[in-house]
C-alpha cells in the first residue's frame, strides 16, 4: 500500500478522501489555492502545498503544479477526487511518466470513455443499448438536422467532452436546431475547450438510473447496485438515492449486468459509474460513463457498507477485489441531498459570502460530508456545494423522513448567503417523489405548478 497520497482536489471530497487515508494509515498531502489557504483539508492533512491563485486553471487544473507538489512531498499516488483533473487522460499519463500512481482507470480507457461519442460506439459494440443518434460528432447544423429527422424529435445535443450536466440542449423541433447547435457549440468550446457535439434522441418523462461498478487490474468486475438521480435542475443532480424506487428486480438485474459487461469490455479499473436513461416503457439506454468517484457515492456506501475510496486505493495499489458479486449485501435505503449556496427563487444563482453560522445536523444514521464551518467564506471561484446530507433507514419512507428532519436541523446563515435547504425539503415532500414516481422533469413540473398559484 502507498505510504503517501496527494489529494488533487478541494472542498468536501478532499476531506473525505483524506479521512479514509488516515484510517488506512496513509500519510496525506493536500494542495490548495490562495482562496483555500484556511480550508478544512489543509488543517486535516499531514502536509499542505500551495499551488497557485484562486483561478482553477492556475491551481487545481494546473498539472505541472500538482505533479511538482507530489514529487516534492514524496507522494507515491495521486487521488483526483471528482471534477477538476479526475477524468483528464493527459493528467493520468503525466502521473505515470513521473512514477506516480493515478488513482483511477488507465489514461487510454479515460480517453475512450471521456469522448462521449466514442463511448457510445464502444458500448454499442459491447451489446449495451444506446439511444438512436449520431455515430460520432456532427459536423454542423445541416448534419444535425439530417440525424434529428432520422431519429425523430425531441433530440438532445451534447458536448463530446462534456460532463457535470453542462454542454447540453434539448431541441423539440427543427426550427430551433440551428440556433441551439451554435449556442451549445460555443458553450462547449468555452467550458471544455472542445466544441464537438453529438446528437441523440431525447426521452421525455425518463428516469436517470446509474450503476456503481468496481473493477481491479486482474479482470474482476462487480457492481454495487444502482442509484436513482432523477431529481435534477439543468441536468445537474439535487437528490440521489439507492436503491432506485419502483424498479422491478428483473430490470434492476439487467441494468446492473449491462454496466459490468461494459466495464469488462473496455478494461476498466477502479470505481466508475454507468449512467442510463430509463424510459416510461421500461426500456433503458446508456447515456455515458463517468471514470471517477461520483458526488453521490455516499448512498452506495450507506447501503453496502463498502468504503469506495478505500477500494479505489486498494485497486490502484494492484490488489485483487476483496469480494465477489455474491458477497455484496444491500441493506435498507439511503437518500442524499446536495445543500448548495444558491438561491432557488432566482433560478439557483450562486450566493457567495461569509458564513456567520454553520451547524450541521446529527442523529443516528445521518452522514454530512462537508468542508464548511462557521466563519468560512463561500467564494465565487468554485462550485457552490456546501454539504451533502445523507440519511439511511431500513426502508425508503423512513430514510426520506430522516433526511427531511436532518435538513430542518441544518443552521446556515451569512450576509447574502442563500441555500437550497428548504427547496430540498419541499421536493422531498412532493407527492410524486414520495411515491417514487418522479422523473427528470420533476423540478420543471414543480416550477410550473408554483407559477400558477
Amino acid at each position: 500500500m502507498f505510504s503517501t497520497v496527494l489529494i488533487a482536489n478541494r472542498g468536501e471530497i478532499a476531506l473525505r478522501v483524506a479521512r479514509t487515508c488516515r484510517e488506512m494509515g496513509i500519510r496525506t498531502v493536500a494542495v490548495y489555492s490562495t482562496a483555500d489557504r484556511d480550508s478544512a483539508v489543509v488543517h486535516f492533512a499531514d502536509e499542505a502545498v500551495h499551488i497557485g491563485p484562486p483561478a482553477a486553471r492556475a491551481s487545481y487544473l494546473h498539472i505541472p503544479s500538482v505533479v511538482e507538489a507530489a514529487l516534492r512531498t514524496g507522494a507515491e499516488a495521486i487521488h483526483p477526487g471528482y471534477g477538476f483533473l479526475s477524468e483528464d487522460p493527459d493528467f493520468a499519463e503525466v502521473c505515470e511518466a513521473n512514477g506516480l500512481t493515478f488513482v483511477g482507470p488507465p489514461a487510454q480507457v479515460m480517453e475512450r470513455l471521456g469522448d462521449k461519442a466514442m463511448a457510445r460506439r464502444l458500448m454499442a459494440e459491447a451489446g449495451l443499448p444506446v439511444l438512436p443518434g449520431s455515430t460520432g460528432a456532427v459536423t454542423g447544423p445541416a448534419e444535425a438536422r439530417e440525424v434529428a429527422e432520422k431519429v425523430g424529435y425531441p433530440v438532445i445535443l451534447k458536448a463530446v467532452a462534456g460532463g457535470g450536466g453542462r454542454g447540453m440542449a434539448v431541441v423539440r423541433d427543427g426550427d430551433r436546431l440551428a440556433h441551439a447547435f451554435q449556442e451549445t457549440r460555443a458553450h462547449a468550446r468555452a467550458v471544455f475547450g472542445d466544441d464537438r457535439l453529438y446528437l441523440e434522441r431525447y426521452v421525455d418523462d425518463a428516469r436517470h438510473i446509474e450503476v456503481q461498478v468496481l473493477c481491479d487490474r486482474h479482470g474482476n468486475a462487480i457492481h454495487l447496485g444502482e442509484r436513482d438521480c432523477s431529481v435534477q435542475r439543468r441536468h445537474q443532480k439535487l437528490i440521489e438515492e439507492s436503491p432506485a424506487p419502483n424498479l422491478p428486480p428483473g430490470l434492476r438485474d439487467r441494468i446492473c449486468a449491462a454496466a459490468v459487461r461494459g466495464a469488462l469490455a473496455v478494461g476498466y479499473t477502479g470505481a466508475g459509474t454507468f449512467e442510463f436513461v430509463l424510459a416510461p416503457d421500461g426500456a433503458f439506454h446508456l447515456m455515458e460513463v463517468n471514470c471517477r468517484l461520483q458526488v453521490e457515492h455516499p448512498v452506495t456506501e450507506m447501503v453496502t457498507g463498502i468504503d469506495l475510496v478505500r477500494e479505489q486505493l486498494l485497486v490502484a495499489a494492484g490488489r485483487h477485489l476483496a469480494f465477489r458479486q455474491e458477497d455484496v449485501v444491500f441493506r435498507g435505503a439511503a437518500v442524499e441531498a446536495r445543500v448548495n449556496a444558491e438561491d432557488p427563487a432566482r433560478e439557483f444563482v450562486p450566493t457567495p459570502g461569509q458564513l456567520t453560522e454553520f451547524t450541521p445536523p446529527g442523529g443516528q444514521f445521518v452522514r454530512v460530508d462537508t468542508h464548511a464551518r462557521t466563519g468560512w467564506t463561500v467564494g465565487p471561484d468554485y462550485d457552490s456545494l456546501l454539504a451533502k446530507t445523507i440519511a439511511w433507514a431500513p426502508d425508503r419512507e423512513r430514510a426520506i423522513a430522516r433526511l427531511d428532519r436532518a435538513l430542518a436541523e441544518f443552521r446556515i446563515d451569512g450576509p447574502g448567503v442563500h441555500t437550497t435547504t428548504e427547496y430540498l425539503r419541499h421536493t422531498l415532500a412532493d407527492h410524486r417523489y414520495r411515491a417514487g414516481r418522479h422523473t427528470t422533469g420533476l423540478v420543471a413540473e414543480m416550477a410550473a405548478e408554483a407559477a400558477t398559484v
